[in-house]
């Protein structure tokens, strides 16, 4: 039985390879520190759980979710008082707020819904992998565009020739950026609406991240930028601000029309979220916010202990302005390896458990990515255990 052509173009999933390498490792009886994927370590919010539980008793919640009913006009509303609130954006909770099961399935069936065969998408990388793979699963083609520190993991619009973009029908967007944890000004938004305006190509921006931000810095909105209205959407998600991830519950708002489209293609392939889940999260957003400050200073924390400990021992790394992850280029010692190697390495050495980087597009080699869901003290220990193994390697 053959698979579909298009599963065959996908690149390998290498987090499936790192998590077996884990499997082997704890069978071994060694006690992995993990710092593979972004999976928070801490529960939701306790008052998003008691409504979760409190909605899930309510026979209604447990029938197909519905466009027009009461909890899912109320989570619109949510989301539009949150974005306002937020980002003095004003949106249309009918027509430009849709929520999803996770950001994740939104940004994959975007590109189903407006990708033909010969239908360019433009992809900076590296990239959080469904930004490619959506690509790809919808039959597009895929155009990656280089990302590099020199250019702050910025992509250059203008240096993307002429005839691809003429052909390109999406660009993808992350700002504050996963996996790098690169920052951006309204200035680049507005650089981007600017590029993007009469080139027919839909800007599709994932804010994933905009709430986990330090030292100051605070993540702008796409949406605020004038003009980016007509020509893009913005997509968020509550798995990190609210500690949700297993949850499934995200949105995207902006262009309407371009909405529209996306839940037609929905409508094919779901019957909505959980409406005790939707409950909840209108609870998460409505409710108080000093849980998310309260996630960011562990962020920090963490980052610091990381980052802090990884230059004491040599491997010279940068602190991020935002998102829970910390980007790094293999140490020199091993510059020899892939990143998949590396990772290997890691774990099969010294049980810890990182990202190779080419799990994020092929502009990923060379580097890894450490997750920050691991808490402070066994960071700590991780950082001993990285010391030992760059001092035996030396």
């Amino acid at each position: 039985m053959q698979e579909a052509n298009r599963l065959k173009r996908l690149p390998l999933y290498l987090f499936t390879i790192i998590d077996e390498l884990k499997r082997r490792a704890r069978e071994r009886g060694v006690d992995v520190i993990d710092f593979g994927m972004g999976s928070p370590d801490k529960p939701a919010p306790a008052h998003v759980i008691e409504k979760l539980c409190q909605a899930a008793h309510v026979t209604e919640n447990h029938r197909y979710s519905r466009a027009d009913g009461d909890v899912e006009k109320r989570l619109r509303q949510a989301i539009a008082k949150w974005y306002h609130k937020k980002f003095n954006v004003v949106l249309d909770p009918n027509t430009e707020v849709l929520p999803l099961i996770g950001s994740k399935e939104g940004i994959a069936h975007l590109s189903l819904a407006y990708l033909n065969n010969d239908d360019i998408a433009l992809v900076p990388s590296p990239a959080y992998p469904v930004h490619f793979n959506g690509v790809i699963m919808a039959g597009g083609i895929l155009v990656n565009v280089p990302m590099t520190p020199e250019n702050g993991f910025l992509p250059q619009l203008e240096n993307i020739p002429k005839e691809v973009v003429k052909m390109a029908k999406l660009i993808f967007l992350s700002y504050p950026h996963n996996p790098t944890g690169a920052v951006c000004d309204i200035k680049f938004f507005e650089h981007v609406v600017q590029w993007a305006t009469g080139k027919d190509i839909i800007v599709a921006h994932d804010l994933t991240y905009s709430d986990i931000v330090f030292d100051g810095y605070k993540a702008p909105s796409f949406l605020q930028v004038k003009g980016a209205r007509e020509i893009g959407i913005e997509f968020h998600t509550l798995s990190k601000s609210y500690n949700m991830a297993g949850w499934r519950i995200g949105f995207v708002v902006g262009n309407a029309q371009i909405l529209k489209t996306l839940s037609k293609t929905k409508s094919y392939v779901d019957f909505g979220i959980f409406r005790a889940v939707q409950e909840a999260a209108t609870a998460a957003l409505e409710g108080p916010q000093d849980f998310v400050d309260d996630m960011v200073k562990l962020y920090k924390e963490r980052r610091d202990a990381l980052v802090d400990g990884l230059n004491s021992i040599g491997w010279k790394t940068e602190k991020p302005k935002a998102t829970f992850y910390v980007w790094t280029r293999i140490p020199a010692k091993y510059s020899a390896l892939t990143a998949l190697e590396f990772a290997t390495l890691m774990v099969d050495e010294i049980g810890v458990a990182v990202a190779p980087g080419t799990g994020f597009g092929e502009y990923g080699e060379g580097w890894v990515r450490f997750a920050l869901v691991e808490p402070t003290d066994r960071i700590k220990i991780a950082i001993g255990k990285i010391k030992k193994l760059l001092e035996e390697q030396a």
